[in-house]
């Protein structure tokens, strides 16, 4: 249970404030990873022992990469050593999809990932299997992000979520007009939804007619904005280096489908 704090989870932080002893990552998601394996983790250094890898990669062996190309190096000299299996994550797409949309640098940040597989895949011994997938799309926000109109706000106590799956928690008494006003003013361009209706659709799990338990059911909010429209909403909390071009976070397909590609040496 997260309490009334909202975190960012790839910081593990709220209003500037490090939230790893009040909400230990193991605690908000217990999951072992990798079902508890001990596998190698081929990923950037600055990403080692941060809150967000500790939830999500915690018990496997870091192998920091500083430089694209060590990726290959250390890959083949893992799976040269016996490993049976390693998992490695380059950033490389989302990162130029983010900053600069679909383009010339998209463009050129495809090719640079396609010489990287390619790389790899030359360099792994015979026997060796490549699976190259990703964790989600990509869609292109040309518009500014929509402010949400102050009729909207004034049923609600707080936000949370991200801008293509905007969380809106109600003041208290205001949850229907929360959700008739959302409704009227962005049904032409999103999925309005009532955090029961998300519950009892399974939309986060665990399946259809199985319970949420109580504590995930706490973080949500009364009222989910989630477009099918090239559009996000405004998140004061959104605070980058950079305006975000590209985005995820709705159901939409080019969201939600992804590549799964796999050959043996």
């Amino acid at each position: 249970d997260m309490g009334d704090s909202i975190m960012n989870s790839l910081r593990w932080w709220s209003d500037s404030r490090d939230l790893r002893k009040i909400h230990p990552p193991a605690l908000v998601q217990p999951i072992p990873p990798f079902a508890g394996l001990d596998i190698p983790v081929v990923s950037r250094t600055e990403l080692e022992g941060t809150a967000f890898t500790e939830a999500h990669l915690r018990g496997t062996k870091p192998r920091g990469w500083r430089a694209a190309s060590s990726i290959i190096a250390q890959c083949v000299t893992l799976v040269n050593s016996g490993e049976p299996f390693v998992y490695a994550y380059y950033d490389g797409v989302d990162k130029i999809a983010h900053e600069r949309g679909f383009g010339p640098f998209y463009d050129a940040e495809i090719a640079a990932a396609d010489w990287l597989v390619g790389a790899l895949l030359s360099a792994l011994p015979p026997g060796t299997t490549l699976v190259v997938t990703a964790d989600h799309g990509q869609v292109q926000i040309d518009e500014p992000a929509i402010k949400l109109p102050k009729d909207l706000m004034d049923c609600v106590h707080h936000q949370s979520g991200e801008g293509r799956f905007r969380w809106l928690h109600a003041r208290r008494g205001s949850e229907d007009d929360l959700l008739s006003i959302s409704q009227a003013l962005f049904s032409h361009q999103a999925w309005v939804v009532s955090r029961e209706q998300v519950i009892e659709e399974a939309w986060l799990g665990p399946s259809k007619g199985a319970k949420m338990s109580d504590s995930v059911a706490r973080r949500l909010g009364d009222v989910a904005l989630v477009p099918f429209a090239d559009v996000t909403y405004e998140d004061p909390l959104d605070s980058g280096p950079f305006p975000l071009i590209c985005r995820h976070g709705s159901l939409t397909s080019a969201e939600m489908y992804v590549p799964f590609l796999a050959t043996t040496v």
